[in-house]
C-alpha cells in the first residue's frame, strides 16, 4: 500500500527546519572532500518504517519523517430552513413540480451545487445544499433571493466608511452578501446620502446590519492626517531605499503615504490609530524641521544624455548617493530641456556627493560605428551568434541597430564601449572587403515565380552562388530585389535572376475553354495524366479551376512557343475525349443479355476490347432492356452491330424499316413515350427505334420476332394514318388493380375492345406518376365507343359482390404456401379480388371470394383451372448421375429455374451422397409402376439407379415429359481431341489463362492430361451443342501454335562476333541506351560475355534472331567498333580541387562538355594513385579541343579555390583542447551492495519487500485490528 504526501508551505518550512545538518549535506564531492565521500544513508535518507508509524512508538528518524497535515474534504453540506410565512411559493399541490422545482434546477445548473428539498411538519421548507464551499454559498444566496420573501432595511454610517464596506475591487461587499445571503446597496460617491439599503430575509438583514456597523465602528477608531512638506525634502523623510519611513511605520503602526517623485504633490498622508498617528506625524515633522535648518543646495550642469546614468536603473544610483552621503540629488524631468542638477544636503557632504554625481555621469558613454545597413544582419550573425560573442564579453554594453541607417549605436561603460567598438569596426572592415551587394528591378508580378514552388528556385540560387537574395513581400508591390554576398556570386546570381525575369516577360497566358466534365479525365487518377502533360511541357504552368466554381476555363502560362504547343496538345486531347464520349442506346431483348455477356463476361469483354468502347448493361433485377455504348461514334456503331448480330443469331429476329413523316414522330411517341410503348408491349415487346430529333430522317426501325414485327408495323402505320387525318384523345380513370382485369389474359379483353372500335387504349407504365390514367387515342367516334365500353367494364368492377366455391382441403396448401403467392397473383390479375381460404385445421372446403362480379367469376374460373392442374399432376423420375447435377443446375440454379418456368413444373434434386459409388445407366420410372415380380422390395436392384441420382419432376404428364427431355439435354458429354503433347503447355497458358479463356468462351470444361502421362489426348466436356464449337476452337489454336513453333525455329538463329572487351561498355552505352536501340531496330537479342565466368571467351558477342536481322545487327556493332578504333585516349593532369566544379551538379556541366566536343571524359575514383589524372577519349581533333577547354576551366576555377582557402584560414577559430581527467562518477560509502556494508540486502524474492501489481500481500497485524 502506498501513501501520497502533500506538503503545504508551512509543513515544508517545518520540514526544512527539522532537518539535521547531516541530512542537509550535499552529496556533490568537492576536491577537498574526495577522500571522504558521503555514506549511502546520507545521500539517500530512508523512508520511515510502516510499523513505527502505526504503533506510534517513536517519531521516524529519517528526513521524510515529519508529520503531514491531514487534507480536509472539499465537499461540504449545509441545511437552510425557510419558515412557512416567509415562503414565496405556498401552493402545496405543485410541490416538486411547479415553479419552485424549476428554480432549484436553475440554481443547481448555475452554481454546480446539489439541492434537496423537503417539507417540515410546520410546512416550512428545508433545503440541503452540497458542493464546494463557494458553490454552496452562491446557491444559498440564490435560494434566499428566489424562494424566500424579501424584506429591506437601511443602516446609516459615515460616508467616508462606505469604501471600507465595499473593500478592494468590491471583494468585501461580495463576501458580505454571500455570507449573509442579502443584497446590499451602497449609494454612489456623488450621492450625498449615507444610507446603506439591505434586502433579504429578516435573519440575513440583521446579520448584514451587524457586520456593516462593526466595519464602521472599527473605522471610527482610526484617523487620517495630511501634512504639507516641501517636495525637495521628501527623499530625507523616506530615507535611502525608503528605509526611514519604513521604520517609522513599523514602530508606530501608522500607514504613511509619500507621493512618488513623478507626482507633483507635497502632502504626506498618515492613516492609523489616533495616538500612534500623532507619534508618526511628530517624528516626520522633526526630520523635516531639522533638514530644513541644516541643508544647503548647489546647482551643477550635467549633459542631458548623462542624466539617466546619474539616476541609474529604477533610481538606484540616486538612492546609493543618498545612502553614502546623505545628499539628495534632484534631476529635472525628462521632458524638460534643463541640464541643471541640484544637490541638497549638509555642506560638508556636498563635495563628496558632487564627485559621485560626476563619476556616475561619466561612467557610461555613447558611441557609434559607421556600417552600411545591408551589412547589419551579417554583423548580427545567424540567430545573433556574432553579436552574442561581444555581449557575453561585455554584458553592460547595449548595441542598437536602426533599420535604414548606416550606423550602429553603442552605449555602456566607457572601456567596454571602446572595446566593443573596436571589434565591430574590424568586423565591418572584413565584411566590406569580401562582401558586395547589388539591387535589380524585377516586376513584382514575377517575384513568386522567381521564388518557385516552396522556394525551390531561390534556394537553389542561394546555395549555388552562396548569396542572400531579398525579395520584398507582395503587400509592398515593390520591384526592388537585393542580392548580397560574395562579389562573384552576386554577379552570377544577378545574371541568372535577370535571365529568369526576361524569360518570364516573354511568357504569355492562354485560357482554354474545356467543359468541366472533362477536367477530371484530363487530370486522371491521382493526377497521372496531367503529370504526363506537365512532364512533356515542363515550362508551362497548367491551372484548373476549382470544381465549386463550375468554370470551364483552364489557364496555361509559360514561354509563348511552349504555351502554344501545350494548348494544341490539350485541344487534341479534349477533341479525343469529346469524340470518345459519343453515346448510343441499343434496345436488346432481356433474355439475350446473358448471351451478350457470355460465360464469365467473355463476350462483352471481347466486344469492349475490339471496339474500344465502354458498354453498360442494365442490372439483372432491372426491367430496362437498353444497353448503353460510349466511345467514338464509329466504334459505337460497330459495337452496336456486333450486339444486334448476336441477338439476331440467337433468335428469329427480323428488322423492318418503315417510312413515316418526321413531323408525326413526336405524336406517335406520345407523352414520355407512352403511345409507342403501348404498341411495343402489345406486339410481344418488339423494339421501335425512331431517328434522332432534327436529323430529318423519316425511317423508323422495328426489330423483333417476325410475326410481332409485322403486327407492330401494321399498327404503327394505322396510327400514323389516323394522326394524319384526324386524331382524338380522351382520358378516363380506373383503379390500378382493375387494369390487369381490363387488359385480360394475354391482352385478350383490351384487344377485343380495340378490334371492335378501332381506337388505341394506352395504360400507364410502372414509372408513370399517375397510375389511374388510361388514355384512348383514335378517331372521335371510335374513341367515344371505346370509352363507353371501358366505363361499363369499370362500373361493373365497382359493383362488389361476395361469392363462395368449394375447394378440397388437400389443395388448400398449394394456394397459401410461400405467403400466399398464388392468391397474390390471382388478386393482381383479376382486379384485386379477395380470396379467403378457411383456417388450417378446420377441415372446411368453403372458399370465399369478394370483389367485382366479373373479377370474382374470372378468379373462380382460374382457381378451378389450378385445381384441375393439381389433380392431373404426376411425378416423373429422371435418373442423371449425381456428378452432373451441378452442371445441369447451372450458375445459381438458372437452368433449372428456366425449365420450371417454361414447362410449369416442380423439379426436386436428391440429397448428395457422401461416398458415391459407381454410376449406372439412367432408368425412368413413373408413379404407379409396380415392382418387378419375384424381387424383395427392400432389396436394391443392381441395375436400378441410386437414390442420389434420381431427380423428381412434378406437374402435368406431358409437361413433365418435356421437362425431362430438357434436363437430359443438359447432361454434359465428353469427347476426345488429339493434340501433340509438346503443345499442351502453350494451350494451358501462363497460370492457366489460355485454357480458362477457351472454357469461358465455349462454355465447356477442357481436361489436359498430367505431364507424366505423356498423352496426346485432351478431353472436352460440356453440352453437346457447345462441343463442336469448342473442338473447332481447340484445333484452330493448335494450328496457331504450330505456326508459332516454326517461326520460333527461324528466330533462334545465332551469330557470334569477336569484339575486344574494352569496346563493350561503348557498345552497351550509358544505361544500355546504344545496345537497346540496336536490339529494337533489328528485333534481335544480343548477349555479352559474363565477366565472372573464366571459362567463357570474353571477346565473343552472341546475336540471336532471324538470320537476316542478326547480320544487320552485326554490321551495326562492327561499325561502332570501327569508329572506336579510330579514337585516342589522353591523360591530362587536372588539379583535383576543381574536379567537382568541372563535373557540376549531378554531372550536368561535364555532360555538356562531352556532348559539345563528342568525347568521353573519365575522372579518377577516390583512392586512385594519381588523384589529378583525367582521361579524355575520342577522335584526335576532338580530344585536343576538349583538353584545351577543361584546362581553361581549371585555371578559372583554381583562382577561386585558392582565394577561398586563404579566407578559410582566417575564418576558422582556434581550437583549444584541454586534457580532462576521467570522471570518477558518484561515490558513496556503506552501500547495500558493498561487502563491507552491515546492512542486510533486500530479499528480492520476498513479495512483501517487492510486491507485484495486483498481487495479494499478507497484511501485518495491527494493534487495533485490520484496516477497513
Amino acid at each position: 500500500m502506498s501513501s501520497v504526501a502533500v506538503l503545504t508551505q508551512e509543513s515544508f518550512a517545518e520540514h526544512r527546519s527539522g532537518l539535521v545538518p547531516q541530512q542537509i549535506k550535499v552529496a556533490t564531492l568537492n576536491p577537498e572532500e574526495e577522500s571522504d565521500p558521503p555514506t549511502y544513508k546520507d545521500a539517500f535518507p530512508p523512508l520511515p518504517e510502516k510499523a513505527a508509524c502505526l504503533e506510534g512508538a517513536q517519531e521516524p528518524a529519517g528526513a521524510w519523517g515529519n508529520k503531514i497535515r491531514p487534507i480536509k474534504a472539499s465537499i461540504i453540506t449545509q441545511v437552510f430552513h425557510v419558515p412557512l410565512e416567509e415562503r414565496r411559493y405556498k401552493d402545496m399541490n405543485q410541490f416538486g413540480e411547479g415553479e419552485q422545482a424549476k428554480i432549484c434546477l436553475e440554481i443547481m445548473q448555475r452554481t454546480g451545487a446539489h439541492l434537496e428539498l423537503s417539507l417540515a411538519k410546520d410546512q416550512g421548507l428545508s433545503i440541503m445544499v452540497s458542493g464546494k464551499l463557494d458553490a454552496v454559498m452562491k446557491a444559498r444566496k440564490d435560494i434566499v433571493a428566489r424562494l424566500q420573501t424579501q424584506a429591506s432595511a437601511t443602516v446609516a454610517i459615515p460616508k467616508e466608511h462606505h469604501r471600507f464596506v465595499i473593500g478592494k475591487n468590491g471583494e468585501k461587499l461580495q463576501d458580505l452578501e454571500l455570507k449573509t445571503a442579502t443584497k446590499i446597496q451602497i449609494p454612489r460617491p456623488d450621492d450625498p446620502s449615507n444610507q446603506i439599503k439591505i434586502t433579504g430575509t429578516k435573519e440575513g438583514i440583521e446579520k448584514a446590519r451587524h457586520e456593516v456597523l462593526l466595519i464602521s465602528a472599527e473605522q471610527d477608531k482610526r484617523a487620517v492626517e495630511r501634512l504639507e512638506v516641501e517636495k525637495a525634502f521628501h527623499p530625507f523623510i523616506a530615507g535611502p531605499y525608503n528605509r526611514l519611513v519604513g521604520e517609522i511605520m513599523q514602530e508606530t503602526g501608522t500607514r504613511i503615504n509619500i507621493p512618488p517623485p513623478s507626482v507633483n504633490r507635497t502632502e504626506i498622508v498618515f492613516t492609523g490609530e489616533k495616538e500612534q498617528l500623532a507619534q508618526a506625524v511628530a517624528r516626520v515633522k522633526k526630520i523635516y524641521e531639522e533638514k530644513k535648518k541644516k541643508t544647503t543646495t548647489i546647482a551643477v550642469e550635467v549633459k542631458k544624455s548623462q542624466h539617466k546614468y546619474v539616476i541609474g536603473p529604477k533610481g538606484n544610483s540616486l538612492q546609493e548617493i543618498l545612502e553614502r552621503t546623505g545628499v539628495s540629488v534632484e534631476i529635472p524631468p525628462s521632458d524638460s530641456a534643463s541640464e541643471t542638477v541640484i544637490l541638497r544636503g549638509e555642506p560638508e557632504k556636498l563635495g563628496q556627493a558632487l564627485t559621485e554625481v560626476y563619476a556616475k555621469a561619466n561612467s557610461f558613454t555613447v558611441s557609434s560605428v559607421s556600417a552600411p545597413s545591408w551589412l547589419h544582419r551579417f554583423i548580427i550573425g545567424k540567430k545573433g551568434q556574432n553579436l552574442a560573442k561581444i555581449t557575453q564579453q561585455m554584458p553592460k554594453v547595449h548595441i542598437e541597430f536602426t533599420e535604414g541607417e548606416d550606423k550602429i549605436a553603442l552605449e555602456g561603460p566607457t572601456e567596454d564601449v571602446h572595446a566593443a567598438q573596436g571589434q565591430i569596426e574590424s568586423m565591418v572592415r572584413d565584411l566590406v572587403s569580401r562582401m558586395d551587394y547589388v539591387e535589380i528591378n524585377i516586376d513584382h508580378r514575377f517575384h513568386r515565380h522567381l521564388i518557385g514552388k516552396s522556394g525551390a528556385n531561390i534556394n537553389r540560387i542561394k546555395d549555388q552562388y552562396k548569396v542572400s537574395v531579398r525579395i520584398p513581400p507582395d503587400s509592398e508591390k515593390s520591384s526592388l530585389v537585393r542580392i548580397e554576398g560574395d562579389p562573384q556570386g552576386v554577379q552570377q546570381a544577378k545574371r541568372e535572376l535577370l535571365e529568369l525575369a526576361s524569360r518570364m516577360e516573354n511568357e504569355r497566358t492562354k485560357d482554354l475553354i474545356v467543359e468541366q466534365k472533362f477536367h477530371r479525365t484530363i487530370i486522371g487518377q491521382k493526377g497521372e495524366r496531367i503529370r504526363e502533360i506537365r512532364d512533356k511541357f515542363p515550362e508551362v504552368i497548367i491551372n484548373f479551376p476549382d470544381p465549386a466554381q463550375k468554370s470551364d476555363v483552364v489557364q496555361l502560362r509559360g514561354p509563348k512557343n511552349e504555351v502554344e504547343k501545350c494548348a494544341k496538345y490539350m485541344q487534341k486531347t479534349v477533341a479525343d475525349l469529346v469524340e470518345n464520349s459519343y453515346s448510343i442506346s441499343v434496345p436488346v431483348f432481356k433474355q439475350f443479355h446473358k448471351n451478350i455477356i457470355g460465360k464469365g463476361g467473355a463476350n462483352i469483354k471481347k466486344i469492349r476490347e475490339e471496339s474500344n468502347t465502354k458498354i453498360d448493361l442494365p442490372a439483372e433485377n432491372s426491367n430496362s432492356e437498353t444497353i448503353v455504348i460510349t466511345g467514338k461514334r464509329a466504334n459505337c456503331e460497330a459495337a452496336r452491330s456486333r450486339i444486334l448480330s448476336i441477338q439476331k443469331d440467337l433468335a428469329n429476329i427480323a428488322e423492318v424499316e418503315v417510312s413515316i413523316p418526321a413531323k408525326l414522330h413526336n405524336s406517335l411517341i406520345g407523352t414520355k413515350g407512352r403511345l409507342v410503348r403501348s404498341i411495343m408491349e402489345e406486339c410481344g415487346g418488339v423494339h421501335i427505334h425512331f431517328p434522332v430529333e432534327g436529323s430529318g430522317s423519316d425511317t423508323v426501325v422495328i426489330r423483333g420476332p417476325s410475326s410481332d414485327v409485322e403486327k407492330a408495323k401494321k399498327q404503327l402505320l394505322h396510327l400514323a394514318e389516323e394522326k394524319q387525318t384526324k386524331s382524338f384523345t380522351v382520358d378516363i380513370r380506373a383503379k390500378p388493380e382493375y387494369h390487369k382485369f381490363l387488359i385480360g389474359k394475354g391482352g385478350g379483353k383490351i384487344r377485343k375492345v380495340r378490334d371492335s372500335t378501332g381506337a388505341r387504349i394506352i395504360f400507364p407504365a410502372a414509372e408513370d406518376k399517375d397510375q389511374d390514367l388510361i388514355t384512348i387515342v383514335g378517331k372521335e367516334e371510335a374513341v367515344r365507343e371505346a370509352q363507353k365500353e371501358l366505363e361499363a367494364l369499370i362500373q361493373s368492377l365497382d359493383n362488389v359482390v361476395e361469392d363462395h366455391m368449394l375447394v378440397d382441403p388437400r389443395h388448400h396448401r398449394h394456394f397459401v404456401v410461400r405467403r400466399g403467392q398464388v392468391l397474390r397473383e390471382i388478386a393482381e390479375e383479376y382486379g384485386g379480388v379477395m380470396v379467403s381460404f378457411p383456417r388450417s385445421g378446420t377441415q372446411s372446403d368453403k372458399v370465399t371470394l369478394k370483389g367485382a362480379k366479373d373479377c370474382v367469376e374470372a378468379a373462380k374460373k382460374r382457381i378451378q383451372e389450378v385445381i384441375e392442374d393439381l389433380e392431373a399432376q404426376v411425378t416423373v423420375e429422371c435418373a442423371i448421375p449425381q456428378k452432373f447435377h451441378r452442371s445441369v443446375m447451372g450458375p445459381k440454379g438458372s437452368r433449372i429455374q428456366q425449365i420450371t418456368r417454361d414447362y410449369n413444373v416442380q423439379i426436386k434434386f436428391p440429397d448428395r451422397e457422401e461416398n458415391p459409388g459407381h454410376s449406372t445407366e439412367p432408368v425412368i420410372q413413373e408413379n404407379g409402376d409396380e415392382a418387378v415380380e419375384g424381387r424383395d422390395p427392400k432389396e436394391p436392384d443392381p441395375g436400378s439407379p441410386r437414390r442420389c441420382d434420381i431427380i423428381t419432376i412434378s406437374g402435368r404428364k406431358e409437361k413433365c415429359e418435356a421437362a425431362k427431355e430438357a434436363l437430359e439435354a443438359l447432361v454434359p458429354v465428353t469427347i476426345e481431341v488429339e493434340v501433340p503433347f509438346d503443345l499442351h503447355r502453350y494451350i494451358i497458358g501462363q497460370k492457366g489463362s489460355g485454357i480458362r479463356k477457351m472454357m469461358d468462351e465455349f462454355e465447356v470444361n477442357i481436361h489436359v492430361p498430367a505431364p507424366e502421362l505423356q498423352s496426346d489426348v485432351i478431353a472436352i466436356t460440356g453440352l453437346s451443342s457447345n462441343l463442336d464449337r469448342a473442338k473447332a476452337g481447340l484445333l484452330e489454336r493448335v494450328k496457331e501454335l504450330q505456326a508459332e513453333q516454326e517461326d520460333r525455329a527461324l528466330r533462334s538463329f545465332k551469330l557470334s562476333i569477336s569484339v575486344d572487351p574494352k569496346y563493350h561498355p561503348k557498345i552497351i552505352g550509358r544505361k544500355g541506351a546504344v545496345i537497346t536501340q540496336i536490339r529494337s531496330e533489328h528485333d534481335v537479342n544480343i548477349q555479352f560475355p559474363d565477366k565472372d565466368d573464366g571459362n567463357q571467351p570474353q571477346d565473343q558477342i552472341t546475336i540471336t534472331g532471324y538470320e537476316k536481322n542478326t547480320e544487320a545487327a552485326r554490321d551495326a556493332i562492327l561499325k561502332i567498333v570501327g569508329e572506336l578504333e579510330q579514337m585516342v585516349s589522353e591523360d591530362v593532369p587536372l588539379d583535383h580541387r576543381v574536379h567537382a566544379r568541372i563535373i557540376g551538379v549531378r554531372g550536368k556541366a561535364i555532360r555538356r562538355v562531352m556532348d559539345e566536343f563528342k568525347v568521353d571524359i573519365r575522372f579518377p575514383q577516390s583512392g586512385a594513385p594519381d588523384p589529378n589524372c583525367v582521361t579524355v577519349t575520342g577522335l584526335p581533333e576532338n580530344v585536343e579541343e576538349a583538353i584545351d577547354h577543361i584546362l581553361n576551366l581549371e585555371e578559372e576555377y583554381l583562382a577561386d579555390v585558392v582565394g577561398s582557402e586563404a579566407l578559410q584560414v582566417y575564418m576558422k577559430p582556434p581550437v583549444h583542447e584541454e586534457a580532462r581527467a576521467p570522471s570518477k562518477g558518484f561515490v558513496v560509502r556503506d552501500a547495500p551492495w558493498t561487502a563491507a556494508s552491515s546492512e542486510k540486502a533486500p530479499d528480492m524474492s520476498s513479495s512483501e519487500e517487492f510486491p507485484s501489481f495486483g498481487a495479494q500481500v499478507a497484511p501485518k497485524t495491527l494493534p487495533w485490528g485490520p484496516k477497513r
